[in-house]
């Protein structure tokens, strides 16, 4: 009853509110591209018969699964600046840029989910598709890219999307490295206003509108593939 619906659209609010939902949507899409970019070769690794290149892909998923993503975000935020300096040669750290940061963290922490989904859709096409490609003489290369990837792609949609919907809420923990997300910039104008209760249902709002859209989104699409198959 005593909600003061005002502060949510004044100039200050939307302009800081918009920069901050702009940044977790950026962040969210450019993770989404770096996760799938190396889960793939994680996933392709993984079936692989060279028991090297299987036993690194599985050490790299059960590594970053079995890590809290809050505290992979703090490892890398600590020490990405250190690394770059030793490479480089600098002097002193150079702190990246949130987005940069952020992007490099999420894909390699994504990239473990994202190839354990890209395998189980690589495993869903039937081997005999796989054997009369080589029968035609296509090598493995095509046969990933031209028969069975595609296939595989429209198989695990639905548990991409999903995966993408868990990953955009996971960006509000970029809060423990002073970065400022959607949440981040709801919970800095709830301190500057004094309106807390406000600016945190706003929020909580909007993430509920989204994600609400994308899982019924997910759950059509499901059934449309069902329906082809």
């Amino acid at each position: 009853m005593n909600f003061d619906y005002s502060v949510l659209f004044t100039h200050e609010a939307m302009s800081m509110l918009a920069k901050g939902l702009w940044f977790t949507l950026q962040l969210t899409v450019l993770a989404l591209i770096g996760g799938m970019v190396i889960g793939t070769p994680l996933a392709m690794m993984r079936l692989s018969s060279n028991r090297w290149l299987s036993a690194f892909a599985k050490l790299y998923v059960d590594f970053f699964r079995g890590l809290p993503l809050v505290q992979v975000l703090l490892v890398f935020y600590l020490m990405m600046p250190l690394v770059l300096q030793w490479v480089t040669g600098a002097q002193y750290p150079k702190p990246l840029g949130a987005l940069l940061a952020g992007v490099i963290t999420y894909a390699i922490f994504e990239a473990a989910y994202y190839s354990e989904i890209m395998r189980a859709g690589i495993q869903s096409v039937s081997r005999g598709q796989q054997n009369a490609s080589y029968a035609l003489g296509m090598s493995y290369g095509q046969t990933m890219a031209q028969v069975v990837l595609p296939q595989a792609l429209r198989n695990m949609l639905p548990v991409l999307l999903t995966q993408t919907i868990i990953l955009f809420q996971d960006i509000t923990l970029v809060y423990a490295v002073g970065w400022k997300d959607f949440l981040g910039a709801g919970s800095t104008l709830a301190g500057i206003n004094n309106r807390p209760t406000e600016f945190y249902v706003f929020v909580a709002l909007v993430y509920f509108l989204i994600c609400f859209a994308l899982s019924t989104y997910v759950k059509r699409l499901q059934k449309r593939i069902a329906i082809i198959r």
